[in-house]
């Protein structure tokens, strides 16, 4: 459908780009900006002068905003994409306006990015990018031409970093594994090695809650509910990650050991799962459904990390009183 768009010149005036986190929106945003603004005959060539400033994010009619480490995208973001979008192109043929995390706009800023999307004007497209399209308004939703991205299979992900990028078998497979069929995710972590090490930081760090006391589990939870603050979307990986884990734990528990996230924890794991039973793991992901639901309704993340601090298991003391997470949610 875009691509006939793009040779008929069909082209919507805002695209909705929905998929998770690294699945390739970014990506797929910044190449349609060349094919609106590449000066090639097949469009985009990847060569042109406007395809390559496009690429390097110095082009002056493609902008892109996001999240940046805030807790929201405000409403002087999208005055200020307004402002651009009210002015002609200044060196390609169309202007592209990126909004990154679009679910995270403010209401505000919703709002006024809706009014400019009842009027657009004719030499613009806007392009939002958003992994929770149940947090956007419904509105603007139906404004935009929706495209989901959808993660690839497992053996497409191996087969493009074998061939494609020469990674040694072990590692693809790690990274195959990782990336939850999100190919991006595995280049990113491909070229910044200090992502891997942030994840067994933050494995280590997890693994150690089980013989954690009370007190060094609230601090975890303090510590974890600040990086909400900071960063929702850092805090939304970790969640993850620990569902992961938890999962692994419980294939591990069943001799499921091919399937397992986690390969190189393999040991950890199964030295974790023979102290839990299994109805022990599947209350922990049970939980941490429960726990990802209430940070998604706004419940205060500390109080909802220190709940699930209070009941994970503990390998010292396995009878302990569970106060219910749905009173917080409902």
């Amino acid at each position: 459908m875009l691509d006939c768009g793009l040779r008929t010149d069909a082209i919507a005036h805002a695209y909705l780009l929905i998929g998770p986190a690294h699945v390739g929106k970014g990506t797929l945003a910044i190449n349609l900006a060349q094919s609106l603004n590449c000066d090639g005959p097949e469009p985009p060539c990847g060569q042109c002068h406007s395809c390559q400033r496009i690429r390097e994010g110095k082009h002056a009619d493609v902008t892109a905003i996001g999240l940046d480490s805030r807790k929201e995208i405000g409403i002087d973001d999208i005055r200020g994409l307004q402002r651009l979008a009210n002015l002609p192109p200044y060196e390609g043929k169309r202007k592209v306006l990126i909004i990154d995390g679009a679910e995270y706009l403010s209401i505000e800023a919703a709002n006024a990015l809706l009014k400019i999307l009842e009027e657009p004007p004719p030499t613009v497209i806007w392009l939002l990018l958003a992994a929770e399209e149940e947090r956007l308004l419904s509105t603007i939703v139906s404004r935009c031409q929706r495209l989901e991205l959808r993660p690839v299979s497992s053996e497409r992900v191996q087969e493009v970093l074998v061939n494609s990028y020469n990674v040694d078998g072990g590692q693809a497979k790690l990274l195959t594994q990782l990336c939850h069929g999100r190919l991006g995710w595995a280049l990113s972590a491909l070229a910044d090695p200090d992502m891997l090490e942030q994840r067994s930081q933050r494995i280590e760090g997890l693994a150690s809650l089980l013989t954690a006391g009370i007190a060094q589990r609230f601090a975890y939870a303090q510590e974890l509910a600040s990086q909400f603050s900071q960063d929702r979307k850092a805090g939304w990986e970790i969640t993850a990650l620990w569902v992961d884990w938890w999962r692994d734990l419980m294939l591990t528990k069943g001799d499921c050991h091919e399937a397992i996230i986690n390969v190189d924890f393999e040991k950890a794991l199964k030295e974790q799962a023979t102290g839990l039973s299994l109805s022990e793991i599947k209350e922990s992901l049970a939980n941490l459904s429960l726990l990802q639901e209430a940070i998604s309704r706004n419940v205060n993340p500390r109080l909802a990390l220190e709940w699930l601090m209070l009941n994970l298991p503990r390998r010292d003391d396995r009878e302990r009183a569970i106060p219910r997470l749905k009173q917080m949610v409902s």
